[in-house]
């Protein structure tokens, strides 16, 4: 699918591509024996790039990504986003590499992780708080469902990637502990205790570096996971000294899921024992990720290759958050957009601050929709790109983006919702197919979902905070002289830009300028706020004659707008 793509995927401009050409110098530098390396640079300067990737496949395993999931609250758009973009880096190194080398994505769930907090944003929190400090895999379950709470959290994060089609192996930290994936890199944690101290302990302050372990034992007299001092080390027999809850000293093995590491350390373990080869994270961790790449030099490891993204930000301006379960959540999205447009917000801008909240969704829709429009433009097209993959929609789609988009927009959708006092999609579907008669929710799936999230967007949002007014002495001037226009065409007149133009003409009559000013008119006026879809286009799905009816109504004396039509 992605093959015969490399010359464009060399000089494309988006940031998964940029990510994708260091993994692939990283993945020479790394893997490849230093005449075989040489050989590749070779070739990839000479830009024979084809004959340095068939040498690839010798590089003996697959190219390793990971994300990782922290199983202590429910999963939000922030946690999807690591694996969104994660993926598109991916496609992009799939298509960079002709996919001669295979890739995998892990994700991997810290649900070995103690519970620090109980969420605000779960019920039955007072169970929750009698297993504060247990590990979340044997936290029981608020909502009843699963075995434990990092159960109901693991289920909840794979059933939205697998909605989404994500390739994908999910990974549970509890399961990696105690079947022994990790086990030969915790003895190598145990060997190597004093250097991994001398890397963690700066970082810490003076109360606790003083009780600090990167060793986190398991009670097991509460089953709870302790932070305390490693009392003695034993590397010839694996394990280490401590003291329990109750005061006595338990000697235990660090492997075996008897231990958990403190999260840097365990960040570096993954690394190594895995081998992984890319993995980005927020900005919050760019002094984090240093460390953690310091400790896996430790054990013998190469830090994978990766970037920093912005934070995400709720509408007060603070970072989202799992437990405080502000900012959106991935179920609220899904009701009032689509999935696609929620990718293309991810995409656009990693290393900007984006605002993750309901007002942004009908932007990110229609922007996405004129991208899909501008991908599928004729090559002479003046919005299409010189290099397809430059477009988001090739990132937002993994290379397969649709052959059409939606012929309504988002904006004029919610204006319809609003004019129709729609509360089904279906009486949507009514003005659409008078407009695009052979459009019909088979023909159209797209458009369909985009009816159904406008009207649950509109009544969430947008009507409780319509105002309408009526219109001053010059708009009503303007609006009598635009009846006379529209009541001068044809009945059955559904040309945008016929209307359009009348528009333009009833305000540009009227003196406005600039005629911004009229379109704002038109729509505190007639549709109760600030801003709306291009006129003509609303008039013509929405029908000449019901479009003449609401503003006979707006001129009467009560501002508001008639609700039945």
């Amino acid at each position: 699918m992605l093959k015969g793509l490399s010359h464009l995927a060399r000089t494309a401009r988006p940031w998964p591509f940029e990510q994708a050409r260091n993994l692939l110098a990283r993945i020479l530098r790394v893997r490849l024996a230093e005449d075989e390396r040489d050989l590749a640079s070779a070739l990839l300067e000479q830009g024979k790039f084809a004959e340095a990737i068939a040498s690839l496949p010798a590089l003996g395993r697959p190219v390793l990504f990971q994300t990782g999931y922290g199983a202590s609250g429910l999963p939000h758009i922030g946690t999807f986003n690591e694996n969104a973009r994660t993926t598109m880096v991916r496609n992009a190194f799939r298509a960079l590499t002709e996919e001669a080398i295979p890739t995998r994505l892990l994700v991997f769930s810290d649900d070995m992780d103690g519970l620090r907090k109980v969420p605000d944003n779960v019920p039955n929190r007072e169970a929750l708080a009698e297993d504060l400090g247990k590990p979340l895999m044997a936290v029981r379950d608020p909502f009843g469902e699963h075995a434990s709470f990092g159960a109901h959290n693991n289920a909840r994060m794979r059933a939205f990637l697998d909605e989404q089609d994500f390739d994908y192996e999910f990974l549970s930290s509890t399961e990696c502990y105690r079947t022994g994936r990790f086990d030969k890199t915790l003895r190598l944690m145990l060997e190597r205790f004093d250097a991994v101290q001398a890397v963690m302990l700066p970082t810490l302050g003076p109360e606790r570096r003083a009780t600090y372990s990167p060793f986190l034992p398991i009670s097991p007299t509460t089953g709870r996971v302790l932070q305390v001092p490693t009392l003695e080390r034993h590397p010839d027999r694996g394990t280490i000294v401590f003291e329990d809850e109750d005061g006595r000293r338990v000697e235990t093995p660090v492997t075996g899921g008897a231990v958990k590491l403190q999260w840097k350390p365990d960040w570096a373990c993954r690394w190594t024992a895995f081998g992984v080869d890319y993995e980005m994270s927020g900005k919050d961790l760019i002094d984090s990720v240093k460390v953690s790449s310091r400790i896996c030099s430790i054990l013998g490891g190469q830090p994978p290759e990766g970037f920093n993204f912005e934070l995400f930000l709720d509408e007060n301006n603070q970072k989202i958050s799992k437990s405080k379960g502000n900012g959106l959540t991935l179920e609220e999205w899904r009701r009032y957009g689509t999935p696609e447009s929620l990718v293309y917000y991810l995409f656009q801008s990693p290393r900007s601050a984006k605002k993750l909240y309901f007002d942004v969704i009908p932007k990110a829709t229609d922007e996405y929709l004129q991208q899909v429009d501008a991908y599928n433009a004729a090559p002479s097209g003046d919005n299409k790109p010189a290099n397809p993959l430059d477009n988001p929609v090739w990132s937002v789609h993994g290379g397969s983006p649709p052959a059409n988009g939606s012929p309504v927009s988002f904006t004029l959708l919610l204006n319809l919702v609003s004019a129709a006092n729609a509360s089904d999609k279906a009486i949507l579907w009514g003005f659409i197919s008078r407009q695009f008669p052979d459009a019909n929710p088979q023909s159209e799936p797209l458009l369909d979902r985009l009816a159904e999230n406008a009207v649950h967007y509109y009544e969430d949002f947008v009507a409780p905070s319509k105002q309408f007014r009526p219109p001053d002495a010059r708009e009503r001037g303007a609006f009598e002289d635009l009846l006379a226009r529209f009541k001068s065409l044809p009945a059955d007149c559904n040309d945008g830009e016929t209307i359009q133009n009348e528009v333009y003409a009833a305000g540009k009559a009227a003196g406005f300028e600039p005629l911004r000013s009229w379109f704002a008119a038109l729509y505190e006026v007639l549709l109760g706020q600030a801003q709306g879809p291009r006129f003509g286009s609303f008039a013509a799905i929405f029908g000449l004659e019901n479009t003449i009816r609401m503003i006979e109504t707006a001129l009467q004396d009560s501002p508001a707008q008639a609700e039945a039509l």
